[in-house]
């Protein structure tokens, strides 16, 4: 056999080296884009239940009877939502809820709460 100079393999192992890091590089970058789009899901889910069973409270308070109080908060496992209510005008009575979730993030929303049918009528996220 004679001895063949012309680099047969260094070429093959370089572009299978390329491929293989070019296909870990790509499923590295899909992993990462997963893991945040669940996490980001998470939070909006978890303002999207706290949000709800604010208004839920509030609307029980309307529906015993009660005042909704000018100012107050509900605490949860990882956020505290803080509202405020305005003076009714007519039957409707404007409350702006301000959620703070322990991981940083803070969302911002108005709710209208009709006071003769004792339920939420409209709601407004505010960015």
């Amino acid at each position: 056999m004679r001895k063949s100079e012309r680099g047969f393999t260094y070429p093959l192992t370089l572009v299978v080296l390329i491929l293989f890091l070019s296909i870990f590089s790509f499923r590295v970058e899909q992993l990462l884009s997963e893991r945040k789009m669940f996490y980001e899901t998470t939070v909006i889910l978890q303002e999207e239940y706290y949000f709800h069973s604010s208004f839920k409270k509030i609307e029980k308070i309307i529906q015993t009877g009660g005042v909704i109080p000018v100012k107050g908060s509900f605490s949860f496992q990882k956020g505290n939502m803080a509202y405020q209510a305005d003076n009714p005008i007519g039957s409707v009575q404007k409350v702006s809820f301000t959620l703070k979730l322990n991981s940083g993030e803070t969302v911002t929303g108005r709710s209208y709460f009709d006071l003769a049918a004792k339920k939420m009528i409209k709601w407004n996220e505010i960015y």
